[in-house]
């Protein structure tokens, strides 16, 4: 058997990069590294993993429920999750779906899952939920109805 020691990258494909850029470095913060030379690829960091947004040849646009919810998970402390419920109001940014209190299975936690502007589903999730912790809806955190897909 082979022994992965590292993960040098993970790809995200995207429709538009400049849009996709602006999306993953302004409101989700992560590091932007910069472009692959001359390529239509992008590289952005966040807790010691590489993310790349490659730009597809042909836009493409598919549902989460097409995509059998194949997302992308990121993390962050639990006194920035409702911050972070509100810049996605604030933004404009879709909900795929209502926010989730997950009391049981490998990933507990409060998750809010969001569409990028190429249509990939990402979650955002906060691992110190637990059950019997408050659970607000999106509309008790912003004051207003979600943004869907």
């Amino acid at each position: 058997m082979l022994k992965i020691r590292g993960v040098t990258h993970w790809s995200i494909p995207v429709n538009d990069l400049a849009e996709s850029e602006r999306f993953y470095g302004e409101v989700l913060g992560l590091e932007f590294k910069g472009r692959l030379g001359s390529s239509t690829m992008s590289c952005f960091a966040v807790a010691g993993h590489n993310i790349l947004l490659c730009e597809r040849k042909e836009p493409l646009r598919r549902s989460p429920q097409q995509d059998n919810r194949l997302h992308h998970a990121f993390e962050v402390a639990p006194e920035e999750w409702e911050r972070a419920v509100q810049l996605v109001h604030e933004q404009g940014v879709p909900l795929a779906e209502p926010i989730v209190y997950r009391e049981k299975g490998f990933f507990t936690g409060r998750e809010m899952y969001i569409l990028d502007p190429s249509g990939n589903m990402l979650e955002i999730r906060d691992a110190s939920w637990r059950a019997g912790m408050p659970t607000p809806t999106y509309e008790e955190i912003t004051g207003a109805p979600p943004h869907r897909a």
